[in-house]
């Protein structure tokens, strides 16, 4: 498989994050563009294949922006205001657009960690 898939557990709560916005950015510089926004279902992942496959999976900067603020609020977790943890942004390459790259987030309102997965 190619593209561009991700997975978010919630390691607060001990299971996936479901409900969870995240936006797809292509980076020019410093400039973002917005491609798509996604949410995720009760895996954890999102509906309907990879968030970028086909033409679309070109070699370039993107960032995904991972919404946990909002998701946090929902699940009754108290936040300070600001919250700690609101939009986690991970800037990423993409270099082979032969290759699978898999983005999770491993997240809690105070913390998150992130790998190129498999």
């Amino acid at each position: 498989m190619t593209g561009l898939t991700t997975h978010v557990l919630d390691t607060a709560l001990g299971k996936p994050a479901e409900g969870l916005r995240i936006q797809l950015m292509r980076m020019q510089g410093e400039e973002a563009e917005l491609i798509k926004t996604v949410f995720t279902n009760a895996d954890g992942r999102v509906d309907g294949g990879p968030i970028l496959a086909g033409e679309s999976f070109a070699v370039g900067q993107y960032e995904l922006l991972f919404h946990a603020g909002d998701y946090l609020r929902a699940r009754g977790f108290a936040l300070t205001e600001p919250p700690f943890l609101d939009v986690i942004p991970i800037r990423f390459g993409i270099s082979d657009v032969t290759a699978h790259y898999h983005v999770p987030l491993l997240l809690s309102p105070y913390g998150y960690s992130t790998y190129r997965g498999s």
